[in-house]
């Protein structure tokens, strides 16, 4: 099997190994890590759909992490996956108004985020044994909702590890913020910021960037890592379940091997749709990937134009988790598709930093043929909930309607009656406010509460993730400045 190494997206620094990628997180310039080639999937997909969701990701996995041994990774997947999810298949397929969704909400914090995050901690804890390192990881993420919570839950009390998460304290569900402040782990810390999502990741990556304070940190047995998509030891994970989605389909006669599939993500960060891209690139057999967007749609207009703009208002939206306008990891798409170069990719995030605003070239929008961009406003997130509720007795939430609406909308305009999985990427549990508000049900209730309301409206029982938290106390009640995130950086390390 050939060694697939990772190097950064924004100059020919040399590149590393998997292991060495995940435990750094970010590129030392700055800039994102990327395979320097694409492994094809050795095995068919045919006898993959005879396997369980761990055996897939064993197949998918050891490709793109060739410096992981074979026990290594099999036990970073066994300890990730398995009683801590509420179904036996990880991730269920359910039919619904002529497409699969593909339930990605049935881990511990019911949201698409424990697909990656369950095995991150393991992939970083492992990656840290094999490079000898023998300082504290500190884990610096900001979140849009789901995230936060989600590495939380992964890395509490994990021994050598620390986690910080910044949330935008008014840009998220009642449910997250409650998912966050409760959460347990004698190594983890929550603060909340005022400003969005956008303003806390700027932050973080400046914090990150500091080599004065990285310096000072290494001295006192501190190295930075991160949770946040950025790291490849989240994406690696996501191709997964595309990978997993289309066995299922084979396995239920409703593709033959080497039929294309449509796939659609609602997606703000871009790291859950490039995973599927990353399928392709790896073999999985693809027609279009559908990028679904909400009311700040920066990269529908990407995908229409060529010209990534930041400059305009952020909404705050029911699909909170997609309210962002600097998608981080599109950097990566940016690179490959202008012939893996590091010069131009580093000149356009510098665009984007300087102005808030780069074009791509035509030769460069050639790549983007696979892509196909839609956006839902408030109105149609609500009627996609409403209506799939009424026809299917299915219910989603907000996210998965930004998607639904999206594909909806594509196949009335193109006829492409192509098989198509749409990712349902969080429990309608978790933005159980917007759901019953879509359904016109009394949404003006306490949100537990509301829980119980929607368990009966929906005929499914209320989350565990959403149960525990009736009498979780409240253990981080931070709020601060982004100008002040690096003194609470400071104070949770004790420096």
């Amino acid at each position: 099997m050939k060694e697939v190494l990772y190097k950064s997206t924004r100059s020919d620094s040399l590149p590393v190994p998997a292991s060495k990628a995940i435990l750094m997180g970010l590129a030392e310039d700055g800039g994102l890590f990327v395979p320097t080639q694409f492994p094809t999937l050795d095995k068919k997909l045919s006898d993959l759909s005879a396997m369980d969701y761990c055996g897939v990701a064993y197949e998918v996995m050891k490709l793109m992490l060739t410096d992981f041994t074979e026990e290594e990774l099999k036990s970073c997947i066994k300890n990730a996956y398995g009683s801590n999810f509420d179904d036996q298949e990880i991730v269920p397929v359910r039919k619904a108004d002529g497409v699969y969704f593909l339930e990605l909400f049935h881990g511990p914090t019911i949201a698409f985020k424990d697909m990656a995050l369950q095995i991150l901690p393991h992939l970083l804890t492992t990656s840290a044994r094999k490079n000898a390192e023998k300082r504290e990881i500190v884990i610096l993420t900001a979140t849009s909702g789901d995230t936060g919570k989600a590495a939380m839950a992964g890395f509490a009390d994990v021994p050598g590890t620390r986690i910080m998460v910044f949330y935008p304290k008014d840009g998220v569900s009642s449910i997250q913020e409650r998912q966050m402040v409760t959460q347990k782990g004698d190594n983890t810390r929550v603060v909340g910021i005022y400003g969005n999502f956008d303003d806390a990741q700027s932050a973080v990556k400046k914090i990150f960037g500091d080599p004065a304070l990285r310096k000072e940190m290494a001295e006192k047995g501190f190295v930075f890592s991160s949770a946040n998509s950025i790291n490849i030891g989240r994406l690696v994970p996501q191709i997964v379940y595309y990978v997993f989605a289309y066995t299922r389909l084979l396995k239920e006669g409703v593709i033959r091997e080497g039929d294309k599939i449509n796939i659609v993500v609602p997606t703000g960060n871009f790291g859950n749709i490039l995973a599927a891209y990353y399928g392709m690139k790896m073999g999985l057999p693809v027609g279009k990937l559908v990028c679904a967007s909400n009311s700040n749609k920066v990269l529908f207009d990407f995908f229409s134009t060529g010209t990534y703009d930041r400059n305009r208002e952020f909404l705050l939206t029911s699909s909170p988790s997609m309210d962002i306008l600097i998608s981080s990891n599109l950097e990566r798409l940016i690179y490959h598709i202008s012939g893996d170069s590091a010069e131009k990719t580093a000149a356009l995030m510098k665009e984007l930093t300087e102005k808030g605003v780069y074009s791509i070239t035509e030769q460069m929008k050639e790549g983007l043929s696979v892509f196909e961009g839609g956006y839902a406003n408030e109105e149609n997130t609500a009627d996609a909930i409403r209506r799939l509720y009424k026809e299917e007795a299915y219910v989603i939430d907000p996210h998965t309607a930004v998607a639904a609406y999206v594909y909806d909308s594509y196949r009335q305009k193109t006829g492409d009656q192509t098989p198509a999985v749409i990712a349902s990427t969080a429990s309608p549990f978790k933005f159980e406010n917007s759901v019953m508000r879509a359904l016109d049900e009394p949404a003006d209730l306490p949100d537990l509460e509301l829980a119980d309301r929607l368990s009966e409206k929906a005929g499914v029982p209320v989350p565990e993730a959403v149960n525990i938290l009736r009498t979780a106390p409240v253990r981080h009640n931070i709020v601060c400045g982004r100008e002040n995130m690096e003194a609470e950086v400071r104070k949770f390390l004790g420096m």
